[in-house]
């Protein structure tokens, strides 16, 4: 972790009491001492990072468990992970700390308890009676590994099948292994020569508990008798085995094969199946075996009293079924249904009406859990429906490209997504309840709405309700409806300038009070959109097209090293003029051949319907300039209460008014300059090798990775390179020495920087745009990769119709900051310390009335800045953040009053100003993995936190920080995490967490009936303490399995709230504890006991035996 240097801390560092350094105190003194009065309210104790939840589907799912009574869904990962799912609302996450994958679950049914397997052979059991689930023991088998479990209902006694063919018995309840084993060598045909293969099942007979089959992956399946230890019968077949399954009456079993078939034995009938299927075999004429099928990897047999019995299989399918998707196959009675998944099946569960596994089970649904989705099938209704899924698990329907998260938003704002939302739903679904619904919900402390927009590749956006902890769909909008699509790869025009998703989305804005929305896609497209509740069809939709020049060549480095061409013909350029295109172009070429003028991507001409939600107002598209393809968009903002939009990228920014329609600014970087430029830039030579376009959302080119460009940032690399979407996971960044070491990306590398200045933050205000200023005035602040800050002024009409009809005016003011670093965020602070957000309207009804229009024309677009209002003496502060430091700059007299070095050996990612309890603080979050929060305006180290080091792109593509401490990024492709830094919401999660465990009576056993019971024909049951306690069966070898006792409960009431319920919950976990010390205490005793009696019974013996014989004859 780096340390900061006190020096740099305490450097401009001033106390409220306003003892400062010299140099500040000068400069305060300058500014007119009015920073002395604000008082900073927060401290490093207001702040707690910690982990709140994780959205979305379980990356990678390996594994699946379901508790019939509690009602409480598992799914366990690839990488160690396990999702808890109850009710909606109700979910949890847990890790493994070995990260090793999951491959088999097991609950411990309407106990709070769950076991699992993992590939590392360590078994695990977890305490789900609190809401932070924690491992109670954990078992490490040293010599064999495990390859299937099964923990019968309402035993202790877990069985656990190995690799090498053997079982071995553990006791769940003190995690110790049991000396009772069944060796592979017994159960098999002493005769046989070969292993019969890894343990592929075990489950005990329905009807009798002292019969354990046992399935062998090479074929052979063993019905076991506990009590004389052998083999009653043993079932051999010639195709592997992939699972078994009980019929409930104890007298029949389905095993399924590699081959594609089902064979169902009768257990006294071990020379051959009863029944041989090929569900999807085609049957051949004159008697032959139908052809061989894929394997059936996993069969169920279930049983209903009214009606014929449910077989349902994964797999299975004939070989020439090439392309076919993954099928599930119900088969019941003389019907077979086979229903196509969207993903690869990774395991399924039949839900039933009762956990007793020798009455009839009477199936009600399926689970299928696929690779990137959860199905739940409806049987009880015909064409077997599915169920409408309540958990947000489409986050990656395509994959997330850019994330923003906003609190404290409109009340009325979550309401209007949700009706137009609505309107989108699919139909068709199960009328029934989702079946999955344990657990309780937890108490809801946060009274303010939150806000999560997530922009993906196919251009699709979607809002999230993230209040209180939960998540779901409000919205989902495509921007890709506005193209005309290309049908096959050789009508695709050669405009593009990605290889696919050309409608990725890049950049979103935002502003909730007006709900204008503007989006920036990979393309160098630009689309805002205006909410409404009312359908309207538009005739023609709206565009400008924007000619955006890079007059200066790039400055030569001197290692020579070579930018990659751009695949297009023609190398030389023609200086143009820079002309907005406010119309679609005609030429598509320029005089010399080169592609001209031309978008990347093509509007639709036709009419547009548009449904209620959001609606386009205007499509901007950046154009080819003398067949060099247009620069992807680097920065983005709007502003409701102007009108106005302004983008930027590597070459220059242009502003549009949205209103009018019209491009107002369009200028290169360097013109932004005018006579200020500092830089030292060299002339456009004819005949260079030219940059390619295409901005990774994925990756920063990780194969390229250069030593001496170590802990520079990626803002280059997020400037222009060729995209590679869909975003799965890529090799990681190279990050050594807790810094993150980038590739030397084709727009700014750390050479010829100065030659491409890309616009990289972007901030619509009303402030001091010059020194001499005596009001604040609406202006734009520009911030760039170089570390520049420009101010342009805005000159707007009237409101009302004029504002319509007179044009704005906007001019360069010649203000210049400089920070080190490329700029990332902006933001103003007025007299008192509090934030100036930039103005807006509010929110209104767009297709209205022409009463109503008159009205609106009166109207004035409502500026909530408060600047507007000061005093003439009042002065302002720019908090600017860029990638190395944050500055706090005294408006107007621009006078840095605080400046911070935020890191050294490492840049900022993400930066944003926001609010906390009543205040304000700036919040980083730095590619080392460090999380840090200023204050403000002083800019004192409040918290600074290791989190998470940068491993790929798409943390630092995802991350960012909101108000009141809440903050998330991508963790995976399909899951966000959300986190908070804020002490008052940590000491409150507790309490917001929903509960996993409820009360719950377990189901009577079914009645065995008078003639079952007079004649023995009802179930057989065992004890299994007798058979395997110590007393029976002895001790198990120490060198087989080493207990691990695990951090147990105590966790769960570490963040419980001080109040009643942590009080509680620390009572009750302290009377568990120690009963379960008092237990353990107990056992050993006994044990101890035990020990002795038997060794002075075999003292007794040996004496015996050896009493009368001589020395020699031992």
């Amino acid at each position: 972790m780096r340390k900061f240097n006190i020096r740099k801390v305490l450097d401009g560092l001033t106390a409220v009491s306003a003892v400062a350094s010299a140099s500040s105190a000068a400069q305060q003194q300058q500014a007119g001492n009015r920073e002395t009065e604000i008082q900073e309210t927060l401290q490093s104790e207001h702040f707690q990072l910690c982990k709140t939840v994780r959205h979305g589907f379980p990356y990678q799912p390996s594994a699946l468990a379901f508790d019939p009574v509690q009602k409480i869904l598992a799914i366990g990962t690839q990488t160690g992970a396990l999702r808890l799912f109850g009710r909606p609302g109700v979910e949890c996450y847990c890790q493994h700390d070995s990260g090793a994958a999951v491959i088999q679950l097991q609950f411990l049914i309407n106990e709070g308890a769950l076991v699992s397997a993992l590939a590392d052979d360590t078994l695990h059991l977890w305490n789900l009676r609190q809401k932070r689930p924690a491992i109670l023991h954990s078992l490490k088998f040293n010599r064999e590994r495990i390859t299937f479990c099964h923990l019968p209902f309402q035993s202790k006694w877990l069985y656990v099948g190995t690799e090498r063919g053997n079982i071995h018995i553990v006791n769940v309840e003190s995690f110790t292994l049991s000396g009772y084993v069944i060796m592979w060598n017994k159960a098999i045909e002493l005769s046989s020569k070969s292993h019969p293969g890894p343990v592929v099942h075990i489950s005990d007979n329905p009807m009798d508990e002292g019969k354990l089959l046992i399935g062998f992956e090479s074929g052979t399946v063993v019905l076991w008798d506990l009590k004389s230890k052998k083999a009653d019968y043993r079932y051999t077949h010639d195709e592997a085995i992939h699972s078994v399954a009980w019929h409930h009456e104890g007298k029949q079993f389905i095993c399924s094969h590699s081959d594609g078939t089902l064979t169902i034995w009768n257990v006294k009938s071990p020379t051959k199946p009863f029944q041989t299927i090929t569900p999807h075999g085609k049957q051949l004429k004159d008697g032959k075996k139908p052809e061989p099928c894929k394997p059936i990897l996993k069969v169920e047999y279930k049983t209903t009293r009214a009606g014929e019995p449910f077989i349902i299989l994964s797999g299975g399918l004939s070989y020439d079924t090439v392309g076919r998707r993954p099928c599930l196959t119900v088969m019941h009675g003389k019907s077979t249904a086979v229903l196509e998944m969207d993903y690869s099946i990774v395991d399924f569960l039949t839900l039933c009406e009762t956990p007793y596994p020798n009455d009839f089970q009477e199936p009600y649904a399926v689970v299928v859990l696929l690779e990137k989705d959860l199905v739940l099938i409806d049987l009880a209704q015909n064409g077997y429906p599915i169920f409408e899924n309540p958990y947000p698990l489409t986050i990656h329907e395509s994959p997330v490209t850019c994330c923003e998260y906003f609190a404290d938003c409109p009340v009325d704002l979550i309401p209007a997504l949700y009706s137009v939302g609505a309107r989108q739903k699919r139909q068709g679904y199960s009328k029934k309840e989702w079946p999955i619904s344990g657990g309780n919900w937890g108490v809801i402390t946060q009274s303010y709405s939150e806000i999560i927009i997530t922009g993906h590749a196919d251009g699709s956006i979607k809002f999230w309700d993230a209040s209180a902890i939960t998540l779901q769909v409000l919205y989902k909008l495509k921007t890709a409806k506005v193209f005309e699509k290309s049908r096959n790869k050789d009508d695709r025009p050669n405009t593009d300038i990605v290889d696919e998703d050309p409608y990725a989305i890049q950049i979103i804005s935002w502003c909730p009070e007006s709900r204008m929305l503007c989006i920036a896609g990979v393309s160098a497209h630009v689309i805002i959109y205006r909410f409404s509740k009312q359908e309207v069809t538009t005739e023609v939709i709206p565009m400008l097209e924007v000619r955006l020049l890079y007059e200066i060549n790039d400055v030569e480095t001197p290692d020579g090293e070579q930018v990659p061409p751009v695949p297009t013909p023609g190398t030389g350029s023609n200086p143009q003029s820079i002309v907005p295109q406010s119309h679609p172009s005609t030429s598509s070429s320029s005089s010399d051949g080169l592609r001209d003028n031309v978008p990347c991507l093509k509007v639709k001409n036709s009419p547009l319907k548009q449904s209620p939600g959001y609606q386009i107002e205007l499509v901007i598209q950046l154009v080819w300039v003398s067949g060099e393809p247009p620069q992807q968009i680097t920065s983005l903002a709007i502003n409701s209460a102007y009108g106005l939009v302004v983008f930027g990228n590597c070459n220059g920014i242009a502003m549009v008014d949205y209103l009018q329609k019209t491009v107002l600014l369009n200028l290169g970087t360097i013109e932004l300059y005018g006579s200020n430029d500092p830089y030292r830039r060299e002339p456009r030579s004819p005949r260079k090798t030219r940059q390619p376009s295409g901005a990774g959302l994925c990756d920063i080119n990780e194969g390229t990775v250069v030593p001496e460009d170590r802990c520079k940032s990626p803002t280059s690399a997020k400037m222009s390179r060729k995209l590679s979407l869909p975003t799965e996971l890529k090799p990681d960044l190279d990050v050594k020495d807790n810094s993150c070491s980038r590739s030397r990306s084709s727009s700014v590398t750390s050479i010829d920087k100065e030659s491409r200045e890309a616009i990289s933050a972007l901030h619509f205000c009303e402030t001091f745009t010059r020194k001499a200023d005596t009001s604040p005035s609406p202006c734009l602040w520009v911030g760039t990769t170089l570390g520049t800050v420009l101010v342009i002024v805005l000159n707007l009409p009237p409101g009302g119709e004029q504002r319509l009809l007179q044009p704005v005016i906007v001019s360069p003011s010649g203000t210049i900051l400089r920070l080190k670093g490329a700029i990332l965020r902006m933001a103003f602070l007025d007299t008192t310390g509090s934030l100036v957000p930039p103005a807006h309207e509010t929110w209104r009804e767009h297709h209205e009335d022409k009463d109503e229009k008159e009205k609106a024309k009166k109207r004035r677009p409502v500026s909530v800045s408060p600047s507007s209002s000061q005093e003439i003496s009042e002065n302002q502060y720019a908090v600017i953040c860029s990638e190395k430091q944050a500055k706090v700059i005294s408006l107007p007299s621009q006078n840095c009053i605080y400046k911070q070095n935020i890191t050294e050996t490492s840049f900022v990612l993400r930066g944003d100003i926001v609010s906390l309890s009543n205040s304000i603080c700036l919040a980083c979050f730095c590619a080392n993995g460090h999380i840090m929060t200023f204050s403000l305006p002083s800019l004192r180290p409040l918290l600074d936190v290791y989190y998470l080091p940068l491993t790929n792109m798409r943390i630092a593509r995802t991350f960012c920080f909101t108000d009141n401490g809440q903050a998330l990024y991508l963790v995976s492709p399909t899951e966000i995490q959300r986190l908070t830094y804020s002490q008052e919401t940590c000491e409150n999660l507790q309490e917001m967490l929903g509960e996993l465990f409820t009360l719950v009576e377990t189901p009577e056993a079914p009645n065995r009936g008078f003639f079952k019971g007079l004649f023995g024909g009802g179930a057989q049951s065992l004890d299994r303490e007798e058979l395997f306690g110590e007393s029976a069966s002895g001790k198990a070898s120490r060198s087989l399995a080493q207990h691990i006792p695990g951090p147990g409960g105590i966790e769960g009431v570490k963040g419980a709230a001080s109040g009643v319920v942590g009080e509680l919950a620390r009572a009750r976990l302290a009377l568990d504890e120690r009963g379960q010390k008092l237990g353990e205490l107990e056992e050993k005793t006994a044990a101890m006991l035990y020990s002795a009696d038997s060794f002075s019974k075999h003292a007794h013996e040996m004496m015996l035996k050896y009493k009368d014989k001589k020395w020699y004859q031992f």
